[in-house]
């Protein structure tokens, strides 16, 4: 498959995230469960999470409008690449040694969602280890 297509399609992939990252504070009760920090550690938290959801957002848009760039074999577009791919093998990472799984909601919609979201932190991570790796032997 073209690296390019597929670059596009990690860009979709992370905009439909990006949607779907809003239904992530009511299914999760973030308001509930933040009652209980002080003022600050919310005000951080919100933050934070505002940050991700931004990041992810732009990671889609230069995906789904600068594939071409994204995959011309600069310098650029080699450590862009490889920082995407960082960002998201990262998060798989974190999904597995760092979250607490023993509080994870045991429902099938829960553990269906975790499938989704995993396989698509996986194929994010490879789309652009895969894109880093072309750019790098071109350049």
């Amino acid at each position: 498959m073209n690296i390019q297509l597929l670059l596009r399609l990690a860009g979709l992939a992370q905009i439909a995230l990006v949607i779907g990252s809003f239904a992530i504070p009511r299914i999760l009760n973030w308001r509930g469960e933040l009652e209980k920090v002080q003022t600050l550690i919310k005000q951080m938290f919100w933050t934070y999470a505002a940050y991700i959801l931004v990041i992810n957002l732009c990671f889609g848009l230069v995906s789904v409008f600068c594939y071409r760039e994204l995959s011309n074999s600069s310098r650029l577009a080699t450590l862009l690449t490889a920082f995407i791919a960082v960002y998201w093998i990262s998060r798989v990472l974190i999904q597995f040694f760092y979250f607490d799984r023993a509080t994870f909601s045991k429902g099938l919609w829960h553990k269906l969602g975790e499938v989704v979201l995993v396989t698509l932190f996986v194929f994010l991570s490879i789309v652009y280890s895969w894109a880093a790796y072309i750019n790098y032997l071109q350049s």
